[in-house]
């Protein structure tokens, strides 16, 4: 697993406005409760409905289960999440063996993700795949 660091105050990462977390754990299924679970917290503080939080929990679970699909054996998968006042955003990263190997805008994965989170979108190359989930506030505050 990548060792956690220490961020000084001039470094790009410590200067955002918004909150993030990030959390790195390992490209096996065993750990995607831990996923699932800061992004229920992490709505819930956003004052997402419980079917939204729900939605949230199950999309997150359907991109690392995409990427863990392509990540080669010993491999981190890393979820950023994004809080702003207007949307939660959540962006799964892992390596990929074969980036083509994601599953394409029209698959039934992908359509379960939008369905669920709103906005997604993916961003590879060859050395890793990013899938992007964007869910907005109803009413924010």
């Amino acid at each position: 697993m990548a060792p956690l660091t220490q961020l000084a105050p001039g470094d790009a990462a410590a200067t955002r406005k918004d909150d993030v977390v990030v959390l790195v754990v390992p490209a096996d299924g065993s750990y995607l409760a831990v996923l699932r679970t800061a992004t229920a917290g992490l709505a819930a503080r956003l004052q997402f409905t419980l079917d939204e939080i729900e939605d949230l929990r199950i999309a997150v679970d359907e991109a690392c289960a995409m990427l863990l699909a392509v990540a080669p054996t010993g491999a981190d998968l890393t979820c950023e999440f994004e809080v702003t006042p207007e949307a939660l955003a959540i962006n799964v990263t892992a390596p990929v063996k074969d980036s083509a190997a994601l599953p394409g805008g029209q698959s039934f994965s992908w359509q379960v993700l939008t369905a669920l989170a709103g906005t997604v979108s993916t961003e590879t190359t060859d050395e890793q795949a990013t899938i992007r989930l964007v869910k907005n506030r109803t009413n924010p505050t």
